[in-house]
């Protein structure tokens, strides 16, 4: 005879799963990134493949553009020596940002391969500049990376990798004094050449005239600050703090916790598209100038307040992977890194210094970094990055921007993120209860599944 399903109908009743004889509840969730509190080594494993990858795209060295052989004696530069070409350009913006990233995991994890990385670059790009600037005085054309350090045309070229070599020099990265002249420069650019609204306002002259980016917070007003640091004159944290405040009052749309991408100054009324990058350039820029601005400046509080919003009204647009999307409000629109890696930096930076709270955006930033390091793959390279974006005024343009794995705005925040996230990890205190993160005041001492918020088990 022949049977179907259980022989004994009370055995077949004592397999299955229901609330009586399982906690249901603790059923591990099959999520589509990782989820959970991630291990210093795991993070740093990330780190380190991304940095692994950089090394090798960005050569230091020169070439001559005609032969392509190596010019390894500065004397031998010529109109046709150029910066040797890999991945990614050693003198844009992308890669002050990938600069300041690397400074910031040498300054975590002590580690003299990133410390190095930095000191290398910075110091060709110090002892070529004088020798490409003779040839370029003799109205020579030269390579187009080294004419935009010796004679910037924009805050792009000149703002984060000038910041980037304050901060190594405060850092003591490299040979003290290597980079003042290119600093100087930099920052004689911003403060005096760079185009400005009647009031002042870092602006453009594109894609129409008087136009205000919110990229440009980032690529103007760190180092201003930072210059404030760096030489201890009053007049930089002023007119960072101005400039902070002078965006705000165009870009911020307080109804939304969002910054707009884009204001014209003939423009009525200004449309607001919340791009994810540039949302990010406008975080970074609070953080960074509040990581130098005097305790007792006078607008310190209210930019600690505007970073408090603009916080909140990220954290309630992240998509549950941990990325954030590349037009913040609109979830039709494809999940972005960059813009994450940015996000989990600044949410985990502004939670270590206190500025917003561990508990309600710990587990937040915690989140965007796993989503960061679902985007790395096994080459270190960073995936699902938007390339190079202009302005529009339309959906359809930010929705499709291509994403490419060589857009280089990536890989410095990948790097900084994953330091801030072990800085997090050191600092605070979170811990899985009821499977989900939470963040304590102090280390819980307990191994529980789930547990009181001082560690006992009253249920």
């Amino acid at each position: 005879m022949l049977f179907f399903g259980c022989v004994w109908p009370n055995a077949c009743h004592a397999q299955q799963v229901n609330d009586n004889n399982t906690p249901l509840h603790l059923m591990k969730p099959e999520y589509k990134t990782s989820y959970g509190i991630p291990t210093e080594q795991d993070v740093k494993l990330t780190m380190d493949r991304v940095l692994h990858y950089i090394e090798a795209e960005t050569p230091a060295a020169l070439v001559d553009k005609r032969t392509g052989r190596e010019v390894t004696r500065l004397r031998d530069i010529t109109a046709e020596t150029q910066l040797k070409q890999g991945g990614f350009r050693l003198t844009s913006y992308e890669w002050g940002v990938t600069y300041s990233g690397v400074l910031a995991a040498y300054k975590v994890l002590g580690d003299e391969a990133y410390g190095n990385y930095v000191a290398k670059r910075h110091k060709l790009l110090a002892d070529i500049a004088p020798y490409f600037q003779k040839i370029y005085a003799e109205n020579k054309q030269i390579d187009g990376n080294v004419r935009r350090v010796i004679d910037p045309h924009a805050l792009d070229d000149a703002g984060a990798v000038g910041c980037s070599m304050i901060k190594a020099e405060l850092m003591g990265v490299g040979k003290k004094g290597v980079c003042q002249m290119l600093i100087n420069n930099y920052a004689n650019y911003i403060m005096n050449k760079e185009y400005r609204l009647a009031d002042g306002t870092f602006a453009r002259l594109r894609p129409q005239k008087n136009t205000v980016w919110l990229d440009d917070m980032f690529m103007g007003i760190p180092l201003v600050a930072y210059m404030g640091r760096f030489t201890g004159e009053q007049h930089y944290y002023d007119e960072a703090a101005r400039q902070v405040m002078l965006f705000a009052s165009r870009m911020w749309v307080e109804a939304d916790g969002l910054f707009r991408h884009g204001w014209v100054e003939a423009m009525e009324p200004h449309p607001a598209f919340y791009w994810g990058r540039a949302n990010g350039w406008a975080l970074l820029t609070l953080c960074e100038v509040l990581d130098v601005l005097p305790g007792d400046h006078p607008q310190r509080t209210a930019i600690i307040e505007l970073l408090r919003k603009h916080a909140a009204g990220l954290a309630r647009r992240q998509h549950h992977t941990g990325f954030w999307h590349q037009l913040l409000d609109r979830d039709d629109t494809y999940l972005e890194t960059s813009a994450t890696a940015i996000y989990a930096y600044c949410l985990a930076h502004a939670v270590n210094e206190g500025w917003i709270d561990a508990k309600a955006f710990g587990p937040v930033a915690l989140q965007g970094w796993h989503a960061v390091q679902s985007a790395v793959n096994n080459k270190g390279q960073v995936v699902n990055v938007c390339v190079g974006t202009g302005m529009g005024f339309d959906a359809a343009f930010y929705a499709h921007r291509p994403v490419h794995v060589m857009a280089a705005h990536g890989y410095g925040p990948t790097i900084w993120a994953g330091a801030e996230i072990i800085r997090l990890l050191r600092k605070q205190h979170p811990k899985l209860n009821d499977s989900a993160v939470q963040f304590y005041d102090e280390a819980v001492p307990t191994d529980q599944p789930i547990f009181n918020y001082d560690g006992k088990i009253r249920y």
